[in-house]
């Protein structure tokens, strides 16, 4: 069985630093067999939001751009979780649940593909222990104009 950071390489992708709380909460909070991981959107590797992954789903950002963005909150939360853990691969019994907030225009009804981007890259990564409950809404808005974003919890050894 393959690690989770081998998928990654497999994958071309590398967990981001865990990024810092832009306001009064803290990234996670560990409590029991539970990690519930704030919401994380969808900075890049460099830390920064790009272009294409700011506005609403329906107007300027295309769905290719949003499912893209939703896989970018995906990593962003592993991140975390592996800062609140330390080893995804030993640490994780299953992803519970994913929460999604898509940022869109009020006739956007393609919530649910644009979330499938955080919910694949968790089932890629984590094999069965990444299936997971799941909610998606749309906004009006979201920090810093991000296109989407994505809260998770996590159960724990």
């Amino acid at each position: 069985m393959s690690t989770v950071k081998e998928r990654l390489q497999r994958l071309g992708l590398t967990l981001p630093k865990a990024a810092a709380p832009v306001a009064n909460y803290v990234p996670f909070v560990r409590t029991g067999s539970l990690v519930v991981i704030s919401g994380q959107i969808c900075f890049g590797p460099d830390g920064k939001l790009a272009p294409e992954h700011t506005g609403k789903l329906g107007a300027e950002v295309p769905v290719e751009a949003g499912v893209a963005a939703a896989r970018l909150c995906a990593l962003n939360v592993l991140a975390q979780l592996d800062a609140a853990v330390g080893d995804i691969d030993h640490a994780v019994v299953q992803c519970v649940r994913l929460g999604g907030f898509i940022n869109a225009v009020p006739s956007f009804a393609g919530l649910a593909p644009i979330m499938n981007g955080a919910s694949d890259l968790m089932v890629e990564l984590l094999g069965d222990r990444g299936r997971h409950a799941r909610s998606t809404v749309g906004v009006a808005e979201l920090p810093l104009d991000a296109a989407v974003e994505v809260e998770a919890m996590f159960e724990v050894r």
